[in-house]
């Protein structure tokens, strides 16, 4: 897909991984809706990037919300090319801890912003996506998720966050059967620590065993990193239906106490 002139949704856009996906797009001449909860980050985004890029705060969960902006979107740019869906949360906490056990309310919280929130906003932006005017490869549209490598090998603690992010990976290659059809790949990233809010919002405990633990390169990823594979997915018609680890070869370790 030629990202000059189409038009993206990028979900959690306003900082992060998001907000480097949202300045990579309009770099190579994209227009870029920003679905956050984070008003003050977006607005500021929006002010500094300009007018190819807008705001909608929005809760992914909420069909209403989600449908409500992305009606917005076509309003004022036009047609939905593709979706980079980077929102999420993270919590670590033990399944036995010293009084009771893991929070249910917290599980289905994160359960439900990471994995059902990227399904809402995939199955809308799709539904509008479909009727798109195809392109010589017969492209209508383009999907992105993104995961993290505790899909793969969660530590302890991570439970819920590792639920969620292996219920991305798994609809991967489901959503890309379904959208073949009408021309819609759907792709997977599943980044090793990026340095991130997110990341700093980690335990230094935890920070330092996962900075320990890189491979190569020897340091934590940068957000440009990630949205350069981003460019890379939305540019590659062959690229459909998987989940990339984008990790630098890090592999979370099986036993570790940081946790008090």
């Amino acid at each position: 897909m030629d990202m000059k002139g189409s038009v993206f949704i990028v979900a959690g856009g306003a900082s992060g991984l998001g907000e480097a996906a949202v300045r990579m797009l309009v770099h190579y001449g994209a227009l870029v809706l920003i679905l956050d909860q984070n008003e003050l980050k977006g607005r500021a985004l929006q002010e500094d990037i300009g007018s190819r890029v807008a705001f909608e705060k929005a809760d992914v969960t909420s069909e209403f919300q989600v449908r409500n902006s992305l009606n917005r979107g076509i309003e004022r740019y036009g047609d939905i090319h593709g979706v980079i869906n980077t929102a999420g949360i993270f919590h670590m906490e033990k399944v036995l801890k010293e009084k009771g056990t893991h929070t249910m309310d917290v599980f289905s919280e994160i359960v439900r912003v990471n994995l059902v929130g990227a399904f809402n906003v995939t199955r809308l932006a799709a539904e509008i996506m479909k009727d798109n005017q195809a392109d010589v490869n017969g492209e209508r549209g383009v999907i992105i998720q993104t995961s993290a490598i505790a899909a793969y090998e969660g530590l302890p603690g991570q439970a819920a966050f590792s639920a969620s992010m292996g219920g991305v990976n798994s609809m991967t290659l489901p959503l890309a059967r379904e959208l073949a059809p009408f021309g819609i790949r759907v792709m997977t990233v599943a980044p090793g620590p990026f340095y991130t809010p997110m990341y700093q919002s980690m335990e230094q405990s935890l920070q330092d065993l996962m900075e320990g633990e890189m491979l190569f390169p020897d340091r934590i990823g940068s957000p440009d990193e990630y949205a350069l594979m981003a460019k890379s997915i939305i540019s590659n018609p062959m690229l459909n239906g998987e989940v990339i680890r984008l990790d630098g070869g890090m592999r979370l370790p099986g036993k570790v106490n940081w946790m008090p």
